[in-house]
């Protein structure tokens, strides 16, 4: 195996870039796992890393979703926790599932909070801030749309968030998506990074841009063909 490996790495100049038509058909060419691989796109981003700055974080809808099945917890009250489950939340509750957190409960990706809990919801903070899970304006998780915003999660809006390193990963489709479906997504990923870009940023803020299967090797893709998709 380890040698179908290295030969499927040497398939990829890692010197060029990659437009986006060539890149996917690559990626497909090199994947080696047996499974559905997911596809994720790495933006390295010029961006300062110094302390207490604030990170590049937002959200993007992906019209083809992402393959993964998310579980989604809403902490809210009222008529919200009826419309939060009938658009598809895996969990729902509003002090009951705060207390079931402070004990451990950590079985959902995405939290997100109505207005009127935060103060309570800001309590879990050592608990959720570590683990990214904390809800947040930004990335729309804290809002009075529950039924909206739930399901529109579920159908393939996906959270970013810059990493200590300056990156922004994003899951972007499958191996098993249609090329014109994993490119529309790809197209649309970079676009909402790109428009999180803070006003201190000076000249590029897009440095690289990287796509690559679970277990296939990295392909650096030309940024100015992803513009003009």
């Amino acid at each position: 195996m380890g040698k179908k490996i290295e030969e499927k790495k040497k398939m990829v100049d890692s010197l060029k870039s990659y437009k986006p038509a060539d890149a996917i058909k690559l990626l497909k060419e090199v994947s080696w796992a047996k499974f559905d691989e997911g596809i994720d796109v790495a933006l390295k981003l010029n961006v300062s890393l110094k302390k207490g700055s604030a990170p590049v974080r937002g959200v993007v809808d992906l019209p083809h979703g992402t393959g993964k099945t998310i579980k989604i917890a809403v902490i809210t009250s009222g008529v919200n926790l009826a419309e939060a489950t009938e658009a598809g939340a895996d969990e729902v509750g509003e002090d009951d599932l705060i207390k079931k957190i402070e004990k451990g409960f950590l079985g959902f990706d995405i939290l997100i909070a109505s207005p009127d809990m935060m103060a309570k919801v800001g309590k879990l903070g050592k608990v959720l801030g570590k683990r990214g899970l904390m809800p947040n304006p930004k990335s729309q998780t804290v809002t009075k749309d529950i039924k909206e915003t739930v399901a529109g999660f579920k159908k393939g809006k996906a959270e970013f968030k810059m990493d200590k390193g300056g990156a922004v990963h994003l899951l972007i489709g499958r191996k098993s998506f249609e090329d014109s479906a994993i490119e529309e997504n790809l197209r649309l990923a970079v676009n909402a990074v790109q428009q999180a870009r803070p006003s201190s940023v000076k000249g590029v803020f897009i440095k690289r841009i990287t796509m690559s299967s679970t277990m296939g090797p990295g392909i650096r893709l030309d940024s100015q063909a992803i513009v003009e998709l």
